[in-house]
C-alpha cells in the first residue's frame, strides 16, 4: 500500500515537474528581439506618457525660484484650498470605509434579495460622468431643485458650499473601499466566521478578531485608493462649488483658475503640491502591498 503511495506521490510529483518545465518554456519561447522591443515600447509609453509630464510640473513650478514657489504654496487662497482638500478626504474617506466594509460583509458572508442590484449600483461611480454626478446635486439640492425650498427656508446650504464638495467626493469615491474588499472576501469564504460563532463569538467579536485580520492589507490598500480619488476630484467637485475663492475651491478648482488667469507659476506650484501628494500615495501603497506579500508569505 505504502509503495503505492510513494509510486502515485513520484508520478504526480514528475507530472506537475514536466508541466511547470513546460509552462515556463511556453512562456518564454519568444525571442530575445521580442522580449526588449515589449519591454522598450513599454518604457517609452511609461517615459512619455506619464513621467515627463509629472517632471515638467515640478519644473515649471520651480521655474521663478524658490522664493516665487514659496510664495505661491503660501498664499491665503492655496491654504484654504489645501485646508478643503484634506477637510473632504477626511470626512469623506472614513465614510467610505464604513460603507466599503459593511457592503463588502453583506455581499460576501449572506445571501439576500437584491445582492446583485447592490453590487451592480456601487459601480455606478465609475459608469456616470463626475459631471452628471454634479448635476445631480444640484438638481436634488439646488435653489431651484427637489428640496431647494425646504433647505432655503431653514437656511441650509448645500451646494455653492462645503456640504455639496463633501457630498460629490463621497459619491465619487465610495466604490473603491467596497470593490477592493468584496473579491477579497469572497475568496476566504465563511468558514472562520462560522466557526468563531459556534464557539461562542458575537457579530463584533467575530468581526474584530477573525475576519479583519485576514482583510487588513486589502482594507488599507482601498482607503489609500479612495483618499487618492478624493483629493484629487474634478469634475463633479467642479459643478457643485461654485468656484468662491477663498471658500469653495479644491486644490485641482485653484490649478484650473491660477491656469485661466495665466498665473502659470502658481498654477503648477500648486499643481506640484498635488502631484507630491500623489506621490506619497504611490509610496503609501507600495509599501502596503509589499507588507502584504510578506503576510501571505509567513503564512
Amino acid at each position: 500500500m505504502s509503495n503505492t503511495i510513494t509510486r502515485v506521490s513520484a508520478s504526480n510529483s514528475f507530472s506537475w515537474t514536466t508541466v511547470t518545465r513546460f509552462e515556463k518554456n511556453v512562456a518564454t519561447q519568444e525571442s530575445v528581439w521580442v522580449k526588449r522591443t515589449i519591454l522598450i515600447t513599454a518604457l517609452l509609453f511609461f517615459a512619455f506618457f506619464l513621467l515627463l509630464p509629472l517632471v515638467a510640473v515640478f519644473v515649471e513650478a520651480l521655474r521663478k525660484g524658490v522664493a516665487v514657489y514659496w510664495q505661491a504654496l503660501s498664499d491665503p487662497d492655496a491654504l484654504s484650498a489645501l485646508t478643503l482638500t484634506l477637510l473632504a478626504a477626511l470626512i469623506s474617506v472614513p465614510l467610505n470605509l464604513v460603507f466599503g466594509v459593511a457592503a463588502a460583509w453583506a455581499i460576501a458572508k449572506f445571501e439576500f434579495r437584491g445582492k446583485h442590484l447592490l453590487t451592480t449600483l456601487i459601480d455606478l461611480p465609475f459608469s456616470v460622468s463626475p459631471v452628471v454626478v454634479g448635476l445631480m446635486y444640484v438638481l436634488v439640492f439646488g435653489v431651484n431643485g427637489w428640496f431647494g425650498g425646504w433647505l432655503v427656508e431653514h437656511d441650509i446650504k448645500i451646494i455653492f458650499a462645503v456640504p455639496g464638495i463633501v457630498l460629490a467626493t463621497i459619491f465619487v469615491t465610495f466604490p473603491f473601499v467596497a470593490r477592493e474588499l468584496i473579491p477579497l472576501m469572497q475568496a476566504q469564504g465563511k468558514e472562520e466566521e462560522e466557526a468563531a460563532v459556534v464557539l461562542g463569538a458575537r457579530g463584533w467579536q467575530t468581526f474584530w478578531y477573525v475576519t479583519l485580520p485576514n482583510i487588513k492589507w486589502g482594507l488599507l490598500y482601498g482607503v489609500i485608493l479612495c483618499n487618492a480619488r478624493a483629493m484629487g476630484e474634478f469634475g463633479a467637485v467642479s459643478v457643485v462649488s461654485g468656484h468662491i475663492r477663498g471658500m469653495t475651491n479644491t486644490m485641482p478648482l485653484h490649478v484650473e483658475i491660477l491656469y485661466n488667469e495665466y498665473n502659470f507659476a502658481a498654477a503648477f506650484a500648486v499643481a506640484s503640491l498635488l502631484a507630491l501628494l500623489a506621490l506619497v500615495t504611490l509610496g503609501i501603497k507600495t509599501w502596503v502591498e509589499y507588507r502584504a506579500e510578506l503576510a501571505h508569505g509567513t503564512h
